[in-house]
């Protein structure tokens, strides 16, 4: 496991990639949105993103990874650069978005990464290649979309959460 990407594989409970990814959706589904509109556009402190702005920042994130999981089964060699979240956080316009339409968003894009792993052979699987200047998996880049998504839930839970007490 690559370093840097070790912080998302290891919060992944479920060992089977396609099990864990369809977990992942049934628990989108489940979201107690009403939580999330009460916080709204409050941060936990300055400069921090939105809600909204985390949950687009999943999908961007989703996309990209799953990009990357493609381009390796198919043994497309070319040394794939990071990206700049802050970035492409700052140039992605949540407010007009409602929480219920990312999450609907991340459903979907959840759903067609679930298709596309599952589309993987085994040794589609397990080919390599190289992004943000690690070497990783296929299987591991897809252990990456649901660490990732669970870290910023985390973050939510335990930063976000306790400003409706406020």
């Amino acid at each position: 496991m690559p370093d840097f990407f070790d912080r998302y594989i290891d919060l992944v409970e479920e060992q089977d990639l396609v099990k864990a990814m369809s977990l992942s959706i049934q628990n989108l589904n489940m979201l107690d949105l009403s939580l999330y509109k009460e916080i709204g556009d409050h941060v936990y402190k300055p400069g921090k993103w939105t809600i909204k702005q985390i949950i687009q920042h999943i999908i961007d994130n989703e996309r990209i990874q799953s990009y990357r999981a493609l381009r390796f089964s198919r043994k497309d060699e070319t040394v794939l650069p990071g990206y700049d979240e802050t970035l492409l956080a700052s140039n992605a316009d949540t407010t007009n978005r409602t929480i219920k339409d990312l999450i609907d968003e991340l459903i979907v894009v959840r759903q067609s990464s679930l298709l596309l792993f599952k589309s993987f052979s085994k040794d589609m699987s397990l080919s390599k290649g190289i992004c943000f200047n690690r070497e990783i998996s296929v299987l591991g880049l897809g252990f990456v979309i649901i660490g990732h998504e669970t870290h910023h839930f985390n973050i939510i839970k335990e930063r976000y959460y306790p400003l409706l007490n406020k």
